[in-house]
Order: C-alpha cells, then sequence, then structure tokens
C-alpha cells in the first residue's frame, strides 16, 4: 500500500471518486432538455415552498392540527429555500435535487405524528401527506434522470489530432517534389570528404 494512500485512509478522508453520483456535482454532465426544465421547476417550487413556509409557518402548522409544529415548519422554509437558490444556481444541480428528496423523507416524518391522536384535521394531513408523495415522486425521477446523464467528453478527448500529419498539404500532393533537390557543396562538408561524383560536377 502507497503511503499517500495509507495517509488518506487513516485520516478518514473520502476520495471524490467514491461519493454515489447522484450527491456529486459533475458540470459535464449533459441531461436532457426535459430533465433540465424539471430541475429548473422544482428550483422555482422549492424557493416559492420555502417562502410561503418561511411567512405562513403557524397558519400551516394550524390548518394540519399541529400548531407546535410552527418553528419547525419555519425552518423546513429556510431549508427549501436554500435548496431552491442551490439548484437555480448550480451548473449541475443533482446534489440539490438529492437533498430535497431526503428533505422530503423528513417533512413526512414530521407531518405523520398528525395522523396520531384525536387531531381534528386529520383530513388536512392526509392531503399534505399525498401532496409530499407526489412532489417526492418528482424529485426522485428528476434526481435519477440528472446522475444518469451522460458526461460531455474532456478537453483531451475532443482534441483529436490523429488525422493531422504536421504538413500544410496531403502527402500526395508532397511525394516527389524534392526529387530535383541538389544539396549546395558547402553544407556537405570538406571537399576531399565529398563523393568522387559531386567533385568533378
Amino acid at each position: 500500500m502507497s503511503e499517500p494512500t495509507s495517509l488518506r485512509r487513516r485520516s478518514g478522508a473520502h476520495d471524490r471518486s467514491e461519493l454515489p453520483s447522484y450527491l456529486v456535482s459533475d458540470p459535464r454532465r449533459r441531461p436532457d432538455p426535459a430533465t433540465r426544465e424539471l430541475a429548473q421547476g422544482l428550483g422555482w417550487f422549492s424557493v416559492g415552498l420555502g417562502l410561503t413556509e418561511v411567512a405562513c409557518g403557524g397558519a400551516i402548522a394550524r390548518w394540519l392540527g399541529m400548531p407546535r409544529s410552527a418553528p419547525v415548519i419555519r425552518a423546513y422554509g429556510m431549508r427549501e429555500i436554500l435548496q431552491g437558490v442551490g439548484i437555480l444556481s448550480a451548473s449541475d444541480p443533482t446534489p440539490w435535487i438529492s437533498a430535497r428528496v431526503a428533505g422530503d423523507a423528513l417533512d413526512i416524518a414530521t407531518v405523520l405524528p398528525g395522523l396520531e391522536g384525536h387531531n381534528p384535521h386529520k383530513g388536512n394531513v392526509l392531503v399534505a401527506l399525498a401532496a409530499l408523495a407526489g412532489v417526492t415522486a418528482l424529485d426522485l425521477i428528476c434526481a435519477r434522470s440528472l446522475s444518469e446523464a451522460p458526461l460531455a467528453p474532456s478537453e483531451k478527448v475532443r482534441r483529436d489530432y490523429r488525422r493531422r500529419s504536421g504538413f500544410r498539404r496531403r502527402a500526395e500532393a508532397m511525394r516527389g517534389a524534392a526529387g530535383d533537390f541538389k544539396p549546395p557543396l558547402d553544407i556537405i562538408g570538406p571537399e576531399a570528404m565529398r563523393p568522387w561524383t559531386l567533385i568533378n560536377a
């Protein structure tokens, strides 16, 4: 085992390549237009939902029959705003969409207790859970499509010199062009060392 590898393992540092593709941002990703538009739509939806939760967290909590959850809903609103801004500003929104999936699971876990006990607003809780399930499905589809998008080739791959010879014209056009070339006597060498044919030319 090499020393750099052992040091990385002892320090607990993770190589970027060891992370799942849906957690790593790669500007070379080239998703299809539909996936790109879906990601942008989810970004704007996240910003709008976050602003609503921050401004109306208390009203949402009362609508769910969970008035004590108002601070939590406002905190989730800030999370939604940050995720939305990240999606809209990133060259590759894959990690941000994956973060939305994790946030959806947290939202569902927060709303589920509203179905317990004698909550008079259980119907509203079911509506909220259905909406969360739909958004979660969209986030999962988008995250998967982004992580499986093909990568654009790197600069080294795009620059292909296999068809270049380094000459201005093709080999067929240059063949025989130097057949009548006679080297100057001063670059051949001393007169005593020149071929007999050149001395008597």
